[in-house]
């Protein structure tokens, strides 16, 4: 268990912080743009319980919690993806929980005829935000992944997610009933 008896420690101050694996790295680099991108993803999620019923409040709590081990995972550089006691990583049981959670939503949701627009009510508008943050924070492990080695279950259960945070957010919206359509040319 973790224990925190003081928040600040100054080792920051020159712009580097530090890995699991003790090395330190500068705050720009893609890593620490990926676990930056991923903590804001995890505060979006966040703000979308506050507007959650009780199944998706549950689902969202146990989301925020992989999140922190997303954040271990790419807080751990090295190319073995394999857990153990001293490493903390994303595994493709994480990843299949999320697609049978979209599974379960999606068979109560309309079929989509169309483009949605991210709204509807206040707890989809900030699972979109949710998944536009979440996205964000894929693109930034991708980035990352283009130069270091990166979980192949971390980059699933990220893609994933934002899968899960859209039909949410229809679910959210009386099962894709209150779904804003996108009209192509409408104001033109």
């Amino acid at each position: 268990m973790v224990k925190l008896n003081k928040i600040y420690t100054r080792t920051g101050d020159g712009g580097t912080s530090g890995l699991v694996d003790g090395s330190r790295q500068a705050k720009h680099t893609p890593r620490f743009e990926a676990i930056g991108a991923v903590d804001e993803a995890n505060s979006a999620i966040g703000h979308a319980i506050l507007s959650a019923d009780s199944q998706p409040r549950r689902a969202l709590l146990r989301i925020q919690n992989d999140l922190f081990d997303l954040g271990a995972d790419l807080a751990t550089p090295g190319a073995e993806f394999a857990p153990s006691e001293m490493v903390l990583r994303i595994v493709p049981a994480q990843v299949a929980w999320l697609e049978k959670a979209i599974d379960g939503i999606n068979a109560d949701l309309a079929p989509l005829t169309s483009f949605i627009l991210p709204g509807g009510s206040e707890a989809a508008a900030r699972a979109h935000i949710a998944r536009a943050a979440v996205r964000r924070a894929e693109r930034a492990m991708v980035a990352l992944a283009a130069e270091e080695p990166v979980n192949p279950a971390a980059l699933a259960y990220i893609n994933r997610l934002s899968d899960y945070l859209f039909v949410l957010a229809r679910h959210f919206n009386h099962d894709g009933a209150d779904d804003v359509r996108w009209v192509p040319g409408a104001n033109r």
